[in-house]
């Protein structure tokens, strides 16, 4: 089995990034889109509705200029109050 945490990822910058991130569905995801983005281009498209109907899932997409950057906003969705997952 190759160990993948001994590769590191190559990327082309600027390239397209995907996030998904997970929330309770009550949240307005435009909210948290405009707290961590601002006026930054991105796209939002809801993903999948979990079994209950408790949580929401949604892709995010956005042009990355570098790994910092990229590990950033992957850090910026992490800590935000009402993310619960950040694929």
């Amino acid at each position: 089995m190759i160990d993948l945490n001994k590769h590191k990822l190559e990327l082309e910058y600027p390239c397209n990034w995907k996030y998904k991130i997970v929330i309770i569905e009550s949240i307005n995801v435009k909210y948290i889109s405009k707290d961590i983005f601002g006026e930054r281009d991105h796209k939002v498209k809801e993903s999948n509705v979990s079994k209950k109907g408790k949580f929401k899932s949604y892709n995010i997409e956005l042009i990355v200029h570098s790994d910092d950057d990229r590990e950033e906003i992957h850090r910026l969705l992490g800590e935000h109050k009402d993310i619960k997952m950040v694929l």
